[in-house]
C-alpha cells in the first residue's frame, strides 16, 4: 500500500515569534528593490530614523544580498529579503544577514526548507485555499499577495470568519492612500509597500524626503 506523504514540520517557535515582531515593528514594511549598493546603509538609516526598521530587499537585483550586509550594520534596522521563490534564496538571505524573507505565494520545496532552516519566512497566499495549507502547515502569519487584485479589504475581511488566526502582510498595490483601510481589518497585522523608497529619491539621494515617508507611515496606525 502507498504510503502518504507527512506534512513539513511546523515552524519553530521561535522563528514564528521572530515573524511575529517583525510583522508588528511598525504599520508598513518598505518593499525596495536596490539596484545601487551605495544607496542600502544611507537608506535603512532614513528609514529607521522614521520609525519603520523591518525593511524587506527583493531578490530582483544583483545588488539585493550586497544590500542586505550593508543595511544589517545599521543599528536599529530589521532587514529581509522579499521575492524568496527557491530554498536556495532562504539559504543566501541568512547568510548575508538577514533575518526574514518573504515570499509571493508558496511551494513544497519552500514549506520543507523553511521549516527545516532557521530564517522566519512569510509566505503568501491569495486564496482561502492557500491560506488554510499554509495555517495547517504551522504558517499562522502569511503575505496576502497581491492585495488589491486579489480583491483586497473585502477579501480579507471575509477570510477572517473561517481563518481568525491567520494574520497577514498585506502587499500588492497598496499605498499611501489606502493603507489605513487595510490595517483597520481584523486579520491585517501591516502592510507592504514601496512607495515609502521610491526610485527618484534614492537616486537623487533625498534620504531627508525618505524619512519624512516614513515617519507618516509610521503614524498610520494612530
Amino acid at each position: 500500500m502507498k504510503m502518504q506523504r507527512e506534512h513539513p514540520a511546523p515552524p519553530r517557535p521561535a522563528t514564528s515569534a521572530m515573524l511575529e515582531s517583525v510583522l508588528h515593528a511598525a504599520p508598513v514594511i518598505p518593499v525596495v528593490v536596490i539596484h545601487d549598493v551605495a544607496h542600502a546603509a544611507p537608506l535603512a538609516r532614513a528609514l529607521v530614523a522614521g520609525g519603520i526598521p523591518a525593511i524587506e530587499v527583493t531578490l530582483r537585483t544583483p545588488a539585493a544580498l550586497d544590500a542586505v550586509r550593508a543595511m544589517s550594520d545599521v543599528e536599529g534596522a530589521i532587514v529581509g529579503v522579499g521575492t524568496a521563490r527557491r530554498p536556495q534564496d532562504l539559504e543566501a538571505a541568512r547568510k548575508a544577514g538577514a533575518r526574514f524573507a518573504v515570499s509571493p505565494g508558496s511551494t513544497p520545496a519552500l514549506l520543507a526548507a523553511a521549516a527545516d532552516g532557521a530564517l522566519p519566512w512569510l509566505p503568501g497566499a491569495a486564496t482561502a485555499s492557500e491560506a488554510m495549507a499554509l495555517a495547517d502547515a504551522g504558517f499562522v502569519y502569511q503575505k496576502f499577495f497581491p492585495a488589491e487584485a486579489a480583491g483586497g479589504v473585502a477579501a480579507l475581511r471575509s477570510l477572517h470568519g473561517p481563518l481568525p488566526e491567520v494574520r497577514f502582510c498585506a502587499t500588492g498595490g497598496i499605498s499611501a492612500g489606502n493603507a489605513r483601510a487595510y490595517l483597520a481589518a481584523p486579520n491585517v497585522a501591516c502592510v507592504g509597500g514601496s512607495w515609502l523608497t521610491p526610485a527618484s529619491l534614492m537616486d537623487a539621494g533625498d534620504w531627508a524626503a525618505i524619512e519624512a515617508l516614513a515617519r507618516a507611515a509610521a503614524r498610520l496606525h494612530a
